[in-house]
């Protein structure tokens, strides 16, 4: 309890005088504090109001969301609220997002394989979607003491995952399996740029002949630069710590499978993205389909 407070509440038996100088307040800050404590009580309802939508869309987020993206779904859905205030709230509601951690490299090169050129030079944009990927590949650890190997197919325009795969091996028909995926996905990928890492399932004869048959120029980034490659790396490093969180893995390849499923079709439908003025892949790619047919039709 704050000293103004204690004054209020015994001010009857003391009186104001007494308890200011025992206290060691002026009478004129104690006035000020009773003559606002009007004020004081809105902006605590207030306060009170935004902390329940805060958790509402901090648990729809799966608890992943910090300040930046929950004030971007705030604004929204209409509420005038500054970034400042939702950080002062969260603070008080003890509320934070996920934070990054670092995760052990799983690409495996193979020195003798043929590599294909650089073609994004760590250029991680692309002016409009369906003409530069990323790929790469995860792993998924799970309480049996085995693994789970996720491969993606990410789009540096929206940053949507346009394929993926999952298996219990990292063999080259997983990495295939994924650009397939992103090949329905988009209808057709000739002309588009696919780059990967050197490891041994992209630098694959077969995985170059999924390549040519879907029209895809591959690029390859340095050996042993995780740099080269950072996009698909901090998908990666997103992905694990937004479904994990506190724990080390999953409970079984069911629940691993499931959890994987349900945050990537989050990430492309809901989760915003801070390089995509905080809108989601998709709402992105149909921002940006609808500004090329407006500006189409203009001309």
């Amino acid at each position: 309890m704050n000293r103004f407070q204690f004054v209020a509440d015994h001010q009857r038996r003391h009186g104001v005088k007494r308890l200011c100088t025992i206290l060691g307040i002026a009478r004129s800050s104690y006035y000020y504090w009773r003559g606002t404590s009007g004020d004081r009580a809105a902006r605590q309802a207030a306060d009170a109001a935004l902390a329940a939508r805060i958790r509402a869309v901090h648990r729809a987020s799966d608890g992943t969301y910090g300040v930046p993206r929950i004030t971007a779904e705030l604004r929204e859905d209409g509420e005038r609220v500054n970034h400042k205030r939702i950080a002062r709230v969260m603070r008080s509601i003890g509320l934070a997002g996920v934070r990054l951690r670092r995760r052990p490299r799983t690409t495996i090169a193979d020195p003798a394989a043929a590599k294909a050129p650089d073609l994004i030079g760590r250029d991680f944009t692309a002016s409009k979607p369906n003409t530069k990927y990323v790929g790469d590949i995860t792993y998924l650890p799970v309480d049996s003491g085995k693994f789970l190997y996720l491969a993606t197919v990410i789009d540096l325009a929206s940053r949507r995952l346009a394929g993926w795969a999952i298996a219990d091996h990292m063999r080259t028909e997983l990495v295939i399996d994924a650009l397939d995926a992103a090949r329905r996905t988009r209808g057709s990928l000739a002309g588009a740029i696919m780059h990967t890492d050197h490891g041994a399932q992209y630098v694959s004869r077969a995985f170059a002949d999924a390549c040519r048959q879907a029209g895809v120029r591959q690029s390859m980034s340095a050996v042993g630069s995780s740099a080269d490659n950072a996009l698909a790396e901090s998908f990666n490093a997103t992905f694990k710590r937004e479904t994990l969180q506190d724990r080390k893995r999953w409970s079984s390849e069911r629940e691993a499978r499931l959890e994987t499923f349900r945050w990537l079709n989050r990430y492309n439908t809901r989760r915003r993205h801070s390089r995509l003025g905080h809108r989601s892949p998709i709402a992105y790619e149909i921002a940006s389909e609808t500004t090329s047919t407006t500006l189409t039709q203009a001309a």
